[in-house]
């Protein structure tokens, strides 16, 4: 019913930028909330950055102001801006979105495939 579809990953060195891109596709009535988790290996999945529909924001701790979230509702596309990279940010990065679908009630989340940013020393 629904698909989210990632890009934008990749191997950076220490201190490089990288965009993530996530479009949301399908039989959408409204998305809440978009945002981005990341996993490490053998991590726990933490949240990187949300954004509700009216533009609030929340960013993970350590993300220190390196980050930014933004999305572009008539596309249902969120994107994140990553810079000034450190090795520590090396992690498949999920998208997800929290939405309603046509002609049915209730909210549900839904997941990306992950994509993969690896940063370099």
């Amino acid at each position: 019913q629904v698909q989210l579809g990632e890009s934008g990953g990749g191997l950076v060195q220490a201190g490089g930028s990288l965009r993530l891109s996530c479009a949301a596709s399908g039989s959408i009535s409204s998305i809440n909330v978009m945002g981005w988790y990341r996993q490490a290996r053998e991590m726990q999945r933490e949240l990187v950055a949300r954004i509700v529909s009216g533009g609030s924001t929340n960013y993970g701790d350590f993300v220190k102001g390196r980050f930014t979230i933004s999305r572009e509702n008539a596309k249902n596309t969120v994107y994140l801006q990553m810079n000034s990279l450190k090795p520590e940010d090396t992690a498949v990065y999920y998208c997800y979105a929290d939405l309603s679908l046509l002609r049915q009630s209730g909210t549900y989340r839904y997941w990306g495939q992950g994509t993969q940013v690896t940063v370099s020393s």
